[in-house]
């Protein structure tokens, strides 16, 4: 069947079409993605403004366009951190729902890991062992670790890029207090989980998902994305300590023309690393390997399985 996996995210709103039934590998068919970067039209008692409801509804009515010219059967809608953290979130689900009728599930954070745990968990195999999963989304950042299909720890930070530059980084390049500010918040919340992974014992691989580690990854001198899916593409933590003093002191402008860095993330491409950086550093990761499958891969499976052989 064709299924439409409707992603709003703190960043995007992304729909991707797959052709998929249980048992095989989901084919992407086709991809529709509007930046809106929710988590960062939020007012100063953290609610989503009119202006930004409105845009959200406008590209949600625009992916259902999408996703009926493409033939989706099904939709499969959610939301993430920049709804799940709106202050005015039951209000915005309203508007969606009562406006394009699309009833969108707001994931908790630790469903964010479980999902994204299951898409990396698939994509490697069981061969791969204990897996310690991480994604820095725009809102938060996931950490899941296990060696079965579900992990045995998941938790959800909200370091997320996006918020984290719209909240500490004011300053186009960021001042040097700020960044370092950043940098001592950023170990601080991550440090406070490290205690509950490293009772189960040291992961056999590290992976990780999301925009983020791969324009990290690319700029380390990872393969293109081009160059396909199934090129293997890491990221070492001694390449990107390397790389934050020098995107700190990069403009947004400066850091679009990194190779792989869009333009609408080059600006939070900095709070990125320093989460990755520090992520990796408390974890004791030397290297990680990136996982092309994430969240919406991870929802996509889910429902297969729910749906049986049959």
């Amino acid at each position: 069947m064709r299924l439409g996996v409707l992603d709003v995210g703190s960043n995007t709103v992304h729909l991707l079409v797959v052709d998929a039934h249980p048992g095989a590998c989901p084919l992407p068919a086709h991809s529709h993605k509007t930046e809106l970067r929710l988590a960062q039209l939020l007012d100063d008692n953290g609610a989503i403004g009119p202006d930004g409801i409105d845009r959200l509804v406008s590209v949600v009515h625009e992916a259902l366009q999408a996703a009926e010219d493409k033939g989706v059967e099904e939709l499969l809608p959610f939301a993430t951190s920049a709804v799940r953290d709106a202050d005015n979130a039951d209000d915005v689900l309203t508007r969606v729902r009562e406006e394009t009728g699309v009833e969108l599930q707001v994931l908790s954070g630790e469903e964010e890991a479980r999902l994204t745990f299951l898409a990396a968990r698939r994509w490697f195999g069981w061969s791969a062992g204990k897996l310690l999963v991480l994604d820095i989304g725009g809102g938060s950042l996931e950490i899941a670790y296990g060696m079965d299909e579900e992990p045995d720890a998941a938790v959800s930070l909200p370091l997320g890029a996006g918020r984290l530059t719209a909240g500490w980084l004011p300053g186009d390049p960021p001042e040097a207090d700020d960044v370092r500010a950043l940098r001592r918040h950023v170990r601080t919340e991550i440090a406070r989980t490290v205690g509950e992974f490293s009772r189960l014992g040291a992961p056999d691989h590290v992976v990780a998902t999301s925009k983020t580690f791969k324009q990290l990854a690319r700029i380390a001198g990872a393969a293109r994305s081009a160059e396909g899916l199934y090129v293997q593409r890491e990221l070492k933590r001694e390449s990107l300590e390397g790389w934050v003093p020098r995107l700190a002191a990069m403009t947004t402008a400066e850091c679009a023309e990194l190779p792989g860095v869009s333009e609408g993330r080059a600006g939070q491409l900095l709070a990125g690393a320093l989460v990755a950086e520090g992520a990796m550093d408390l974890f004791g990761v030397e290297r990680l390997e990136i996982c092309p499958w994430a969240l919406r891969e991870g929802v996509t499976l889910r429902r297969l399985d729910h749906m049986g052989p049959g």
